[in-house]
Order: structure tokens, then C-alpha cells, then sequence
């Protein structure tokens, strides 16, 4: 039995919902939320679907009934405006956040936790301070959006296959976050040879624009909002890739937010790194042999997630 409980019905957690029982993820999905007739409209037209899909149970309820949760989704939260940075909307949402934090936990302690409200990274921390669940059972969907923007962007710029790339975005899902270039490949060939051999097949020199790739990643979020208002078929597909992989038999390597403890020299704050999910949640953190200069890029994107931090209340 795979249960799944989605707190947030709007444009994410619906998605989400959504796309875990067409994928026949999971055998059961709560959806709670303030608004419970929203929570449970959006049940309603999920579930009379189940005659085209694997049948899940699709319900809403309130959080004595994520009792036995395998793992609980929050997406709860106010939604980022066309103007607005991530880290703009930290204490609004910790603030609601706190709310929720103590009652859902009451009710499935033993649940892996995945947060995907913004600021993510920000949210991820909060959760940390806010409950007494242990760390390996609490992740943010960190940079893995970010990381398939990239994968994707590559891909298209080398007429290759997607699966073929290797590339990651580290640090926080937002402003300050990087690419580590020096670790990006083509399957096990790095990707600056790659692009030199694929210039010889051409005939002429293949040159990536890394800052014009860069801020392709780092912008696609709010190009998207300012062109219809909100994100959420990407986002909702990666958060269910990192509960697929929680359900799975083998531990995937992922770049989620998780709590820091001493990694290219960053302690007490969430932020994203190549990390080892499965099902017992956050598994290992892989240390990339990153070059100096990234390690301070690193560097500096905890620095300015713990400047955001240091300002809000929280506990």
C-alpha cells in the first residue's frame, strides 16, 4: 500500500495528484487544504478518471486522515508573482507553514516529507526547525526543475537525446544557484570534449554560451508566469519523479535540497547537491570534485540563503 498526502490543492498539488494516479504510483492520494471544497472538487474530477488509469483511490479529508502516510507533499502557499523573487515570499509562507507544520506531523510522523513550496530551500529549512522529524526524512524539491531546464537546453543545442546529458544545477533554486560546468558530460565524455568532436562531425566549431545558458535556467520560472500566470506541469512531473523514486527498488541520485552538514564547507542550511534518495528518504550526498571556483559559487549561494534566513521568524 502507497499512500500519498498532498497538502495544497491549487495549480501544484492538483498536478501533482493528478499525475501520480495516471502514473498508478501510488494506491492512495489525500489532498487537503484550507479551501475543502476546493480540495475536494479537484479529488472528485481525479477520480472519475480511474476507469482510464490504474484506479487509485483519490480523496480529500483533513490530517487525521494522512494517518500511515508513506510520504507527504506540501505545496502549499502564495504563489510567486511575475516581479517577485522565490525569497521574496519566505516569511508569508513559513508563516503558513507553521501552521500546518505541528498538524500534519501529529498524524504521520513517520512520513517522508517532500516540499515543494517556495522558496523552497527556505521552506525546507523551516521544516526542519519547526518539527522533530528526522533529517533523512525531509527534502525539497530543490534544483531537480532546474536540472532537467538544463538537461534540456543542452540537449537541444547538441541535437542529442536528453538521457544523454549529464548536467546539474547545485546551490538554491533561485537566484544564486550554478551550473558546475566541470562536472557536466555527455554520457562518460565531458562536455566540452564532446562539443569539440561533435564540431569535427559538422565541420564547423559548436561553442556553448554557458551565461546565456545559465540565465535561460535561472529565468525560465518566471518567463513562464509572466506569460500565463503560473507554473505547475513541470514542477508537478519532477515532484513525482522524486516520489517514484522513494517508491522504487533502487536509490537514485538526485540535486533536492536537504540539510547541509558540512559539505564543500556549508553547515545549517537546505540547499541542492547530488543526494542519494530512496526509500528511507535522503540516503547520502554525494561530494562532486568540484573545481575551487564553484566551491566558492557554492559558497555563495548558502551565503545568501543564510542572509534570508538570519531575517525571518520561524521558530
Amino acid at each position: 500500500m502507497r499512500k500519498v498526502t498532498i497538502i495544497g490543492a491549487g495549480n501544484v498539488g492538483a498536478t501533482i495528484a493528478y499525475t501520480l494516479a495516471i502514473e498508478g504510483i501510488a494506491n492512495e492520494i489525500l489532498m487537503i487544504d484550507i479551501r475543502q471544497e476546493k480540495a475536494e472538487g479537484e479529488a472528485m474530477d481525479i477520480a472519475q478518471g480511474a476507469p482510464f488509469y490504474a484506479g487509485t483511490q483519490v480523496h480529500a479529508g483533513d490530517y487525521s486522515d494522512a494517518a500511515d502516510s508513506d510520504i507527504v507533499v506540501i505545496t502549499m502557499g502564495f504563489a510567486r508573482k511575475p516581479d517577485q523573487t522565490r525569497l521574496q515570499l519566505a516569511q508569508a509562507n513559513v508563516d503558513i507553514l507553521k501552521e500546518i507544520a505541528p498538524k500534519i506531523t501529529k498524524y504521520a510522523p513517520n512520513a517522508i516529507y517532500l516540499i515543494v513550496s517556495n522558496p523552497v530551500d527556505v521552506m525546507t529549512y523551516a521544516f526542519h526547525k519547526l518539527t522533530n522529524v528526522p533529517e533523512s526524512h525531509i527534502l525539497g524539491s530543490g534544483t531537480i526543475l532546474d536540472t532537467a531546464r538544463l538537461r534540456s537546453c543542452i540537449a537541444s543545442k547538441l541535437e542529442i537525446s536528453k538521457q544523454n546529458v549529464h548536467a546539474h544545477v547545485f546551490g538554491e533554486h533561485g537566484d544564486s544557484s550554478f551550473i558546475p560546468w566541470s562536472q557536466a558530460t555527455v554520457s562518460s565524455v565531458s562536455l566540452n570534449r564532446y562539443c569539440e568532436t561533435f564540431g569535427a562531425i559538422k565541420g564547423v566549431p559548436v561553442m556553448l554560451d554557458h551565461a546565456e545558458i545559465e540565465a535561460y535556467v535561472r529565468t525560465s520560472g518566471a518567463q513562464i508566469i509572466a506569460r500565463k500566470g503560473a507554473t505547475f506541469y513541470a514542477v508537478a512531473v519532477a515532484a513525482v519523479h522524486i516520489c517514484k523514486c522513494v517508491f522504487g527498488r533502487n536509490d537514485t541520485v538526485l540535486t533536492v535540497s536537504t540539510m547541509l552538514r558540512g559539505e564543500y564547507g556549508i553547515d545549517g542550511v537546505c540547499m541542492s547537491m547530488l543526494t542519494v534518495v530512496g526509500d528511507e528518504g535522503v540516503k547520502a550526498r554525494i561530494v562532486s570534485d568540484l573545481t575551487p571556483e564553484e566551491v566558492k559559487k557554492m559558497q555563495h549561494s548558502a551565503d545568501c540563503l543564510h542572509r534570508v534566513i538570519d531575517e525571518l521568524d520561524i521558530e
